[in-house]
């Protein structure tokens, strides 16, 4: 019962964890681990390798153990265990075979047919499957975009399923990971292999392609790479959490190519698509949850639906743990310390909240921000929030303006520039930058 117990909470923390790390970080470090045991405070995970056990001792121990007290309620020290599994060959620190063609490893559970459609998806939903049934011919590239947790992964992974079915040649990777390859190309002066890594393929895939943006040689790279496949009538697919025309520092040449095929947003769902997919995915997990429950949860979450569904298991293990009926008042109660984490229902963040917010953090009134004044404070508290509104809110450039005082699309542009730039040098500002997000979710 205590393994059975461990192995549920932590199904539920994964859910969470996934939420709160970076795609890559889940994917390396989490996605393999499982929960062991769990008695008298402790909680034991099992990991594949020593070297995973190590790294989360390091890094990740606060957050898991922050996590897990959330779902039980009292403190837990957490302990990794080898679980016997054997070290992964290709995980870190293991031998991995350096720019060879990837017939990607797909998720199981990211298919078309698992993928519930609504008004908010319907468009990116129908060019996947064109593309999947004539590749290369009807919408080449596909650029999928939307906020994180809309689907966009899913949709890509659905079309590798399919492709692969198809016996294409499908390349699969991240935005970061192509950056890496192309600098491990450069370091080790195998720029043929990375040649014939990614432009001998029936399909590739880059999942969050903003990640190049700002990346001259990266770019450059892509741009002649893009071209290649497309003149050989190979399929692209990439996705991003912003349309082409707003990703900020993108080389033009890459953004007219990104837009010659069909761009397909995915907007957050209404909460009849939100219902839908809690009641697939409950469906998939053979649990039988009640209609008022499903409907408690969907309203509690209106952006996310990797959230939602992370909702979704948090309910069904704390009805597990507790052997009870998953009913709207236990959902409440499985959710209830969520509250300080998501924003109220019904909670609408606008720019004129962020700039309030903003000013506050940095003890300037919010006139000031808006006004003339150039010293360095108002200037960089300015920047912070054009940088918030453009990220946050997905605000246009002159919508910003007239928030900020009237500024023109250029300065506004510099100013996420600028902020995006040094959020990567600066340990204060982007634990400033943090803490006010953080305030502007909770209040």
């Amino acid at each position: 019962m205590e393994a059975e117990s461990a192995r549920q909470i932590w199904e539920t923390a994964l859910g969470e964890l996934e939420i709160q790390v970076s795609k890559h970080n889940f994917q390396t470090w989490l996605k393999k681990t499982s929960g062991i045991h769990y008695q008298d405070g402790q909680f034991t995970v099992g990991v594949p390798n020593t070297f995973i056990a190590e790294y989360l001792d390091r890094n990740q121990r606060s957050l898991i153990e922050k996590t897990l007290m959330g779902i039980s309620g009292r403190s837990v020290r957490v302990l990794f265990q080898v679980d016997g599994a054997g070290p992964d060959p290709a995980g870190p620190g293991g031998p991995e075979p350096r720019l060879k063609i990837n017939t990607a490893l797909f998720n199981a559970n990211y298919t078309l047919d698992s993928f519930v459609t609504g008004s908010s998806n319907r468009l990116a939903y129908s060019a996947a499957l064109s593309v999947v049934e004539n590749p290369g011919q009807a919408y080449n590239p596909l650029f999928i975009c939307g906020g994180a947790g809309l689907g966009k992964t899913h949709l890509l992974h659905a079309i590798g399923h399919l492709a692969l079915a198809k016996h294409l040649e499908v390349h699969y990777v991240s935005g970061e990971q192509f950056t890496n390859d192309f600098v491990l190309a450069l370091k080790e002066r195998q720029t043929e292999g990375f040649r014939h890594k990614y432009r001998n393929v029936d399909m590739l895939m880059i999942d969050d392609i903003h990640f190049i943006s700002g990346k001259a040689q990266t770019e450059e790279c892509l741009f002649h790479t893009f071209n290649e496949l497309h003149n050989k009538n190979r399929q692209i697919v990439v996705t991003s959490d912003r349309p082409p025309k707003s990703i900020s520092r993108l080389a033009e040449r890459l953004r007219s190519r990104f837009e010659w095929g069909l761009v397909a947003d995915i907007q957050p769902p209404d909460f009849a698509t939100r219902l839908a997919i809690l009641q697939t995915k409950a469906r998939q997990r053979g649990e039988d949850i009640a209609a008022d429950a499903l409907e408690f949860i969907a309203q509690q979450i209106q952006q996310n639906v990797r959230e939602l569904e992370g909702n979704l298991n948090r309910v069904i293990a704390y009805a597990r743990i507790l052997r009870a009926q998953a009913t709207p008042a236990l959902a409440a109660k499985a959710l209830e310390n969520l509250a300080d984490k998501a924003p109220h229902h019904g909670t609408t963040i606008t720019p004129a909240l962020l700039v309030d917010t903003v000013a506050r953090s940095f003890e300037i009134s919010p006139t000031d921000l808006r006004g003339p004044k150039r010293d360095k404070e108002t200037a960089l508290a300015r920047q912070v929030a054009i940088y918030l509104m453009y990220e946050a809110l997905s605000c246009s450039l002159s919508q910003i303006g007239k928030e900020v005082g009237g500024r023109n699309p250029s300065t506004v542009r510099h100013a996420c520039e600028k902020i995006a730039a040094e959020l990567n040098a600066s340990p204060y500002l982007k634990r400033k930058v943090s803490d006010i997000q953080e305030h502007i979710l909770s209040s």
